[in-house]
């Protein structure tokens, strides 16, 4: 089931293609065909190169690390904050810092949470200007906060400011549910893999799910590292 999930960045691809293959935009009347043609090619590249960065940024760790863990996750779910709150830190410090696990977060914002896609969207759209990292810890620590907000976006956009990211290109990327077409291809390839609950993690051959702490987390971390030798 890993392998339906990696490589993340063959989601670019498919999404690049899918932008091809839409319609351009009505030219006005004294727009030239080639012109228009350019514009719309433009519009494409530009959107598959904001993907591929947003892709690129929800990855993290040494290229050359000799195992996988992918996260499904969602932001409001409060079994992945509290995932997040207990274990992730050290997961980074011992297992990610250290050059012997890369991973991966796949998005599954679930319907129950009305504020799940949203956030999803600010973390993607932070990812593209490499900050998805902070901006995951950023939402996670304040989801008491922003869970029952009616609209979370103003919010957001402070958060996105205080990690760092730049808020022209952010509100653009936001705005335009530009990453949108990412979080949706997540949440089919999550659910071709079975997945129907979050938190979920692929680590190595083994899934597991839940809150799961951090003795049990780490045992199953060690376990499939010792395989991979």
């Amino acid at each position: 089931m890993l392998s339906a999930l990696l490589p993340l960045r063959a989601l670019c691809v498919t999404l690049a293609l899918s932008a091809c293959s839409t319609p351009e935009p009505a030219r006005s009347a004294s727009a030239s065909p080639a012109g228009g043609r350019e514009s719309a090619a433009t519009a494409v590249s530009d959107s598959a190169s904001l993907l591929a960065r947003a892709d690129k940024g929800r990855i993290q760790g040494d290229s050359g690390a000799k195992l996988w863990l992918v996260i499904v996750s969602d932001f409001q779910c409060p079994y992945c904050r509290q995932w997040h709150d207990e274990v992730f830190a050290t997961l980074v410090r011992d297992y990610v810092a250290t050059g012997k696990v890369r991973v991966a977060y796949v998005n599954l914002p679930l319907s129950m949470h009305a504020n799940a896609l949203p956030a999803a969207e600010a973390a993607m759209c932070s990812a593209a200007q490499g900050r998805f990292w902070q901006m995951h810890d950023a939402l996670f620590r304040t989801q008491d906060v922003w869970e029952r907000m009616p609209d979370p976006k103003q919010l957001f956009d402070s958060l996105a400011g205080s990690v760092g990211v730049d808020a022209v290109p952010y509100r653009s990327c936001v705005e335009s549910h530009a990453t949108r077409p990412m979080i949706e291809a997540d949440a089919r390839r999550v659910d071709d893999a079975g997945v129907r609950a979050t938190p979920t993690f692929f680590i190595g051959d083994a899934r597991l799910e839940g809150a799961v702490p951090l003795p049990e987390f780490r045992a199953a971390l060690d376990r499939a590292l010792a395989a991979a030798r």
